[in-house]
């Protein structure tokens, strides 16, 4: 990535469901001289200006052509930014060669994958190229898994002011929440399932909770595995659909600090 790249952030799979929304945001905050220079990109050029009609962005927001069935566009596309947030998935099908060339060129990457075995997989594939390169390769940075992760820092933090010493446990709950599974969201189930039939080791990492910290192992974690009262809420508590991969990137910002 050259050291002053021509965009900040560059939007990729802005035509679909999820990268629209990313775009409509980034569009509407940011509509003001704010400084940020960001792009929408996606394989089709004329629905990228559909889109960006669409969501009223302004009519000079730069549009990038790019494939993941083309790794020269893709490697095209990092090296122009600082940063590309993609949202095309199923990451495991279209996500490991943007994943290699960001970390080869230094690009910082984030994602909304829940797809552990396939993270794993890049991190032992590329985690210490991108060490040497400098970039940043973050995924799940949506709901999955941002509350969850900075909530459980955020709190330790708190735990070390005020009693000197980490908490040994700390539940999450969520209490209300609107929306449903998108396509994406049931494409990368249906893949991660297919990978696990023909590969079982797969299996293995789905179970593992410490499955994105390879080297590292912390105490036994809690089954979670069905209802249970919470005596603390004062009410009964269900599994969280999405607690399996959350707790995995929890355990592993934990690890890298």
């Amino acid at each position: 990535m050259s050291s002053t790249p021509e965009f900040d952030i560059i939007v990729y799979g802005a035509t679909g469901y999820t990268g629209r929304l990313v775009a409509e945001y980034l569009s509407q905050e940011y509509a003001d001289d704010s400084g940020l220079r960001w792009a929408m990109a996606g394989r089709s050029q004329s629905k990228l200006e559909a889109v960006r009609d669409e969501i009223n962005a302004p009519a000079d927001t730069p549009l990038v052509v790019a494939d993941t069935g083309d790794a020269d566009s893709l490697r095209a596309m990092a090296e122009r930014t600082r940063v590309v947030l993609t949202t095309v998935g199923p990451y495991q099908l279209y996500g490991s060669d943007l994943v290699r060339i960001c970390a080869e060129t230094g690009t910082d990457y984030v994602d909304l994958c829940g797809e552990p075995a396939w993270m794993r997989q890049m991190i032992d594939a590329h985690g210490e190229t991108a060490k040497q390169s400098g970039a940043r390769i973050v995924f799940s940075c949506g709901f999955d898994s941002i509350p969850f992760d900075l909530g459980v820092y955020f709190l330790q933090q708190a735990a070390q002011e005020k009693f000197g010493a980490a908490l040994p446990r700390v539940k999450g709950r969520v209490r209300k929440m609107k929306g449903t599974f998108s396509g994406g969201t049931a494409a990368s189930l249906k893949a991660t399932l297919a990978a696990a039939k023909a590969n079982p080791e797969i299996y293995q990492l789905l179970g593992n909770p410490f499955a994105l910290t390879p080297g590292f192992t912390g105490p036994a974690q809690p089954p979670a595995a069905k209802p249970e009262f919470d005596e603390s809420l004062g009410s009964w508590a269900a599994p969280f659909v999405m607690a399996a991969i959350n707790t995995r990137n929890v355990h592993r910002s934990n690890a890298l600090l």
